[in-house]
């Protein structure tokens, strides 16, 4: 068994960008750099939105836990080997079903991490959200499949239950990938996509998706989707005989440990700077907390996944947790912003399903 670990989370170093208020405060220009940008509010409702108010909730997205084999220097989550306690529990996922099953508007159930996999749960949860007839999507880091002989049967598990296969690859080719995500990640997610191919994910006609995630790995935007997604299937299809169904590019957003790349490289302004000018008001329309909730490990409610790892709950002060979760107060609330936002509406923007913009 390996364990890719480029770096320890930023929580076990103590760093103090661990500390979300910390982050907040160095996004608005108040700590460690001078810089200060445009708010992100006051740009979005020059546009009209004031506020930015939901589409209405399709789609339940659950952070089910900050465990990972992993330890990747972009790590939005600060995941990692050593955040073991921070687990969904049963009783959590049991009030995540209740409330699925009681949304008809709800068609699909984003799960993610960590590795989401390594919750003790996962699997149970899974079932009982097939037997729903909702949409499963899991977000995994392909390593996961081949570190552990338990996991090694999860590319079956999946295709009984029909679950869409969303897995993050920074390149298609080893150097790349394993700077980002360190030594051996490569070769570890070459290994699981045979094995997810080899049960018919990717493959035409087979109902069964498989969808990688492209991320740029330094301070800079990633290029068009449609193009990087031809390069991609091109290049793991003669190299490697390995098919997958989409390519998403995601814009990295300037939070946790990217941020602390961004500061310790000297890049935050220059990326912030780039982030603002890219702003596309096309994509405001299409932001993912439009129509999305985000659930943390512990059962918070979050407008995305990206307000999640800053803490910024949701609004409404009368549903933030899964025990007062109330669907009408929350397709009423104002969605909350802040800096980061900008990277999710630079260029064609950015969502969990790639580019937003054409």
């Amino acid at each position: 068994m390996s364990i890719h670990q480029r770096s320890k989370s930023l929580a076990s170093r103590g760093n103090e960008l661990a500390n979300t208020f910390f982050q907040l405060e160095v996004l608005n220009g108040h700590e460690m750099v001078e810089s200060q940008f445009q708010s992100f509010e006051d740009k979005v409702s020059n546009l009209g939105f004031q506020p930015l108010r939901p589409s209405g909730i399709e789609i339940f997205q659950i952070n089910i836990g900050k465990l990972c084999n992993q330890s990747c220097a972009h790590c939005h989550v600060d995941a990692g080997p050593d955040r073991k306690e921070e687990q969904m529990s049963r009783a959590h996922l049991e009030q995540c079903l209740s409330i699925i099953a009681a949304t008809p508007g709800i068609h699909t159930v984003d799960i993610t991490g960590g590795a989401p996999e390594m919750n003790a749960h996962f699997r149970w949860f899974v079932g009982e959200v097939s037997q729903l007839g909702k949409k499963i999507i899991d977000r995994c880091n392909l390593t996961v499949i081949v570190s552990n002989k338990k996991f090694h049967d999860l590319p079956r598990f999946f295709a009984d239950h029909r679950v869409n296969v969303v897995s993050s690859l920074p390149y298609y080719n080893k150097i790349r990938t394993d700077a980002q995500r360190g030594q051996g990640v490569f070769d570890d997610s070459i290994k699981a996509l045979r094995m997810l191919n080899e049960v018919g994910y990717g493959k035409e006609g087979s109902g069964l998706e498989l969808d990688l995630v492209y991320n740029p790995s330094g301070a800079f935007l990633p290029g068009g989707q449609p193009t990087l997604e031809k390069e991609f299937k091109r290049h793991l299809k003669r190299n490697y005989d390995i098919d997958f169904n989409n390519l998403f590019t995601i814009t990295n957003l300037p939070i946790s440990r990217f941020l602390e790349y961004l500061l310790e490289s000297g890049n935050y302004e220059a990326y912030m700077q780039s982030l603002v000018d890219a702003f596309n008001p096309a994509t405001v329309q299409g932001l993912m907390c439009r129509n999305t909730i985000s659930v943390s490990w512990d059962g918070y409610l979050y407008d995305c996944d990206f307000n999640q790892m800053l803490d910024l709950k949701v609004a409404t002060a009368a549903s933030r947790h899964l025990d007062d979760f109330d669907l009408q107060t929350l397709n009423k609330r104002p969605i909350v912003l802040n800096q980061h936002c900008y990277g999710c509406t630079a260029g064609a923007g950015s969502s969990c399903g790639g580019a937003i913009a054409e």
